[in-house]
């Protein structure tokens, strides 16, 4: 059954869910691509509007031959679900000044292939920036498929933002002699085109231990959500959950759909919800995955630091992770608290080994990541 939405981009959101249905294949990245196609066509123009998410949705030419019925299907059903909608709050919309929210208006008008000859006054702080700015903990029910929206948009865009922001190992380029005799040849020997070596880039891996632990429930959700689209976009990425234990996840948040993945996880993630050692979880990943770590590694480590283990393990596993690696960014939700401290034995023995230390408690918090990587 097909749930009606009142704004244009929950309604995209949920046909992309519909075509899932039907066998497309459509994850994160397809969905984020739709929503920009919102940007680069009128609402009101539902020919260009469909042709949009048809290059955006499909794969395949059977997928091209099946869209256009599915397209239709789906839409038409929206708009009688929403001509309901209007006779039932009738009453209710005209006590409010006798007009329609702005964004049902804006959708209304485009299933009905008309344009919108009115121009209707929005709000000008958008739903995007509300939330973007709301701590996780706070984020209403009826707000969290807008959160989740953001979150891989913002962490798709970090990731691809990283891939291209590749550091050149040498900031001055070498002449190379060889290349430049070899083409000088044909011009008998006089060197008129000159060559540089080009400076190999260096690669950056992420390693990312993020603590899903009962004190972290009411963020951990939406970190693991963004990782999970984080890494659709950025290969060189290793993903790890502990609570009381340690386990590697990267090959589970590969899964075509982030409920199925979360689903996995937690059915056979031991510790999922429970207690918090964080030393003996970093001191098995010392131990075990010491070969992810060098000088091109940046690991960056998601817990509020609540832990029930020895502190003194803590300090040598993040001893031998800052040794090891480029940089360590630790993100404690708590820290979005103006006036947190970190005064908890395990947080007081991990940040002398930590080069980077910030909040992950919002969307702000996450996209300021760009910055550190």
């Amino acid at each position: 059954m097909i749930t009606r939405r009142t704004d244009l981009t929950s309604n995209v959101v949920d046909f992309c869910r519909y075509l899932r249905a039907h066998e497309f294949r459509i994850g994160p990245e397809e969905e984020a691509t739709a929503l920009r196609a919102l940007s680069l066509v009128t609402p009101d123009d539902r020919t260009h509007f469909a042709l949009a998410l048809q290059v955006a949705l499909t794969r395949n030419a059977q997928q091209v031959q099946q869209f256009p019925k599915l397209f239709n299907e789906y839409w038409k059903e929206l708009e009688g679900a929403l001509d309901s909608k209007v006779k039932e709050d009738k009453k209710k919309q005209s006590k409010q000044n006798g007009t329609q929210q702005p964004s049902f208006n804006a959708l209304k008008s485009w299933l009905n292939g008309n344009k919108n000859q009115e121009e209707t006054e929005t709000a000008s702080h958008s739903v995007t920036e509300t939330l973007s700015q709301k701590d996780f903990s706070l984020i209403p029910a009826d707000q969290l498929a807008d959160l989740v929206r953001i979150i891989q948009e913002i962490s798709q865009a970090l990731a691809r933002k990283l891939n291209r922001r590749q550091e050149r190992a040498h900031s001055i380029r070498k002449f190379d002699f060889k290349n430049t005799l070899r083409r000088n040849l044909r011009r008998g020997g006089e060197l008129v085109e000159l060559a540089y070596k080009r400076p190999r880039r260096k690669r950056i891996r992420l390693v990312v231990l993020a603590d899903i632990s009962k004190s972290m429930d009411l963020y951990s959700i939406f970190l693991i959500q963004f990782l999970y689209a984080f890494q659709s976009v950025f290969r060189r990425i290793e993903t790890f959950v502990f609570s009381t234990q340690l386990h590697h996840v990267t090959a589970d948040l590969k899964q075509q759909s982030f409920q199925e993945a979360l689903r996995e996880l937690s059915e056979r993630t031991a510790g999922w919800s429970g207690g918090t050692r964080i030393g003996a979880s970093l001191w098995t990943f010392t131990h075990d995955y010491s070969k992810l770590l060098n000088k091109e590694t940046i690991v960056i480590v998601l817990s509020d630091g609540w832990d029930t283990g020895d502190p003194d393990v803590l300090t040598e596993a993040m001893q031998r992770i800052q040794q090891k690696c480029r940089k360590v960014i630790w993100l404690n939700p708590l820290a979005g608290n103006p006036s947190y401290q970190p005064r908890t034995a395990a947080m007081q023995a991990a940040l002398p080994y930590v080069d980077v230390f910030a909040s992950a408690h919002n969307v702000e918090s996450l996209k300021a990541l760009g910055k550190w990587l």
